[in-house]
């Protein structure tokens, strides 16, 4: 890691790579006066910046949060809404406002914008997927800016995101954008939470195979959003699987998206610790729900890790959780530490019957012909280790 660079000098840069397709995150607190309605010129600020990139060749995809926090302004509310329901009507009267800001800024500058809202059910599911990548894709080409949100309004506990900064680096995967902007109300990451430690210092630039980066991270405290800067980092985690940078940067900070795009050194730029996944790959990697547990031993885990082979039954002692063929289920070590993720070739109640089994063994305990893998190499996404 670096030092933080000195904006004195205006010298100091960051080692950014070429880059062509951005999604820009901009959360809560940013979008939002203090809790009290839209910022509308701080929107309009951030849409300058983004006609400015635009014109300089890049496409651009905004991801706002804000829906929930316009809605509680509207609303008269104080207090974020706990309740599944009342957080829905909220959020649905708060979109309202939110896209036509954007939209009337935009417009300004002679631009179209879309707006688009997912759920996990959206990633989750190939088919829908793969029509969310098809649209988001033809608006880029057609010069429009898409504006994507989770769609809180339909959104239950069980098919959420969580957050945008989630929602941000699944969008980076979706597209296969070159890099993903958080911007958020501190300066990046630092070494420690600067709230508690006033000389922390700011990690200029870092690649996420350090893995002194875990620890630097922490939760959110505001009222308004649901992002920390863990999240901050896991979206670093899962953007680096199509290849891309991230950059976390205060979002108030004069032209920052335009500073990013010359290079200079502000915020934290975080640069990937893994090659480019596969298209099918980062599906499977972005999803969040898993529906089982398979416990490896541990010539298992060193074939996985190592040489990238399927995982067979052989190498599996225990099954946790009901899934069916095709769910997502982790992969785990005797520790309990997930080391991959893929898809199940069995459902739980034939994959305990062939636990353990060799490859002759498994159509004599299943009755039939079976899959000689449990989770076909092509359908296994094995966890980046740090460090």
């Amino acid at each position: 890691m670096t030092a933080p660079a000195s904006s004195a000098s205006g010298a100091a840069r960051h080692k950014l790579p070429e880059t062509r397709r951005w999604v820009v995150k901009v959360g809560s607190s940013l979008v939002t006066a203090k809790g009290q309605g839209l910022d509308h010129e701080a929107i309009r600020d951030w849409c300058a910046q983004i006609a400015a990139l635009r014109a300089a060749g890049k496409q651009i995809v905004l991801v706002s949060s804000g829906a929930v926090a316009e809605g509680m302004a509207r609303l008269g509310m104080k207090k974020r809404p706990s309740d599944l329901h009342e957080l829905q009507a909220t959020a649905a009267v708060g979109q309202m406002g939110l896209v036509r800001a954007y939209e009337a800024e935009f417009n300004t500058h002679g631009i179209k914008a879309a707006q688009i809202l997912l759920t996990h059910e959206d990633v989750a599911d190939r088919g829908r997927y793969l029509n969310a990548r098809g649209t988001l894709n033809t608006l880029l080409e057609l010069g429009v800016v898409p504006v994507v949100n989770e769609n809180d309004t339909v959104a239950t506990d069980e098919i959420r995101l969580g957050d945008n900064d989630t929602l941000g680096a699944l969008t980076v995967n979706l597209v296969e954008a070159d890099l993903l902007v958080l911007l958020t109300d501190q300066e990046g990451l630092f070494e420690a939470d600067p709230r508690i430690d006033p000389g922390a210092k700011l990690v200029s630039e870092a690649s996420l195979t350090d893995a002194k980066l875990a620890g630097m991270a922490g939760d959110s405290k505001g009222a308004l959003g649901r992002g920390g800067m863990r999240t901050k980092l896991n979206a670093a985690y899962t953007a680096a699987r199509s290849g891309a940078a991230t950059v976390i940067a205060h979002g108030r900070k004069p032209d920052a998206l335009r500073q990013i795009a010359s290079g200079a050194a502000i915020g934290t730029l975080l640069t990937p610790a893994q090659g480019v996944m596969t298209a099918r790959k980062r599906w499977i990697a972005g999803q969040l729900q898993v529906r089982g547990k398979l416990w490896l031993d541990d010539g298992a885990v060193r074939v996985l890790r190592e040489q990238g082979r399927s995982l067979l039954p052989v190498g599996v002692r225990k099954i946790e959780g009901r899934f069916a063929r095709g769910d997502l289920v982790a992969l785990v070590d005797a520790a309990g530490e997930e080391i991959a993720r893929g898809l199940s070739n069995y459902d739980a109640d034939d994959a305990a019957k062939i636990l353990g089994a060799k490859g002759e063994e498994i159509a004599q305990r299943l009755g039939q012909l079976g899959e000689p893998e449990l989770v076909h190499r092509d359908n296994l996404v094995v966890r980046q280790r740090v460090g």
